[in-house]
């Protein structure tokens, strides 16, 4: 029996988040405000009181939730994982779990890896698609289908559950692969509201500057294994850590592989720590078998 901690990624924003655990714990308000100290402006204030369209910007989204998750997790003094995963940007999170980065150095990651990737977002019209009711392998092949044919980027990016993957690529590849899933029976597939075409090639010039960023951070020994979304497999190597970290820029985020090995490997029990319960909502339609629950 084994003690999962995961960590939800962009999307699971929400106006107002944080703000219990900011009022009534006294770590926690150290946090939020180191974070303000950190980031050069008060992503509390944003947090806690700003518009759904101020928490949608991708440069303010990805530390409001990594802050959130990573003081929710602090906040559990009791907690300790024997294996952890974060879905995309909640991989951050984790590694502040599995102590092997430091809650500063990967809150000034997050940052970069977000303006680098709104950025690349402006290069290039692009966008993601959640695709429900088909096969992995059927998708796969649509994607790779049209792609050949047009020539523009469209991949399989994020395996979130049987039967719901997210797609993502150039904006208008995505309308006609959207288009030829619901013609072989996709229950459906809709457009998200994203500003690009996140874990794809058309996120390379991020992958850059994040590159250079993780480098030059200090990655520590890990005290529980990682499932990283890259490999979906558990790792402790600090350097492999960096380069699967890396590598997810542009990679897809094999969330439903990473669950199965976590059970295959014994987890029987999943935390959620952050905003929202989406995780908790895709760990149960992985696998049946395991208690879920959430801290936030």
């Amino acid at each position: 029996m084994k003690h999962a901690y995961i960590f939800p990624g962009q999307g699971s924003q929400f106006s107002g988040m944080g703000r219990n655990l900011y009022d009534t714990n006294a770590q926690a308000k150290e946090l939020f405000e180191r974070a303000n100290e950190i980031l050069g402006f008060s992503i509390s204030d944003i947090m806690f009181g700003g518009t759904d369209e101020e928490l949608k910007q991708t440069k303010v989204t990805q530390p409001a939730v990594f802050l959130h998750s990573v003081v929710a997790f602090k906040t559990l003094n009791d907690a300790k994982p024997d294996m952890v995963a974060g879905h995309s940007l909640g991989e951050f999170s984790a590694l502040v779990a599995n102590n092997v980065l430091s809650f500063e150095d990967a809150l000034k990651l997050v940052s970069i890896r977000a303006t680098a990737m709104q950025k690349a977002c402006e290069i290039n019209p692009s966008t993601m698609a959640a695709v429900l009711g088909l096969e992995d392998k059927k998708v796969e092949e649509i994607c790779a289908a049209v792609a050949a044919e047009t020539g523009m980027v469209v991949v399989a990016a994020n395996y979130n559950c049987p039967g719901q993957l997210v797609i993502s690529g150039a904006t208008e590849a995505i309308d006609i692969a959207c288009a030829r899933m619901k013609e072989v029976g996709a229950k459906r597939a809709l457009l998200l509201p994203v500003g690009g075409a996140f874990h794809s090639v058309l996120m390379q010039p991020a992958k850059e500057e994040l590159t250079a960023a993780i480098e030059s951070t200090n990655f520590n020994e890990a005290s529980c294994p990682v499932y990283q979304n890259v490999v979906a497999t558990a790792v402790t190597d600090p350097s492999a850590i960096k380069n699967n970290l890396i590598a997810q820029l542009t990679g897809a985020v094999r969330w439903t592989q990473s669950v199965q090995t976590m059970v295959a490997d014994g987890a029987t029990e999943f935390t959620e720590c952050g905003p929202g319960k989406v995780l908790q909502g895709l760990v149960n339609k992985i696998s049946k078998e395991v208690a879920t629950n959430g801290v936030s």
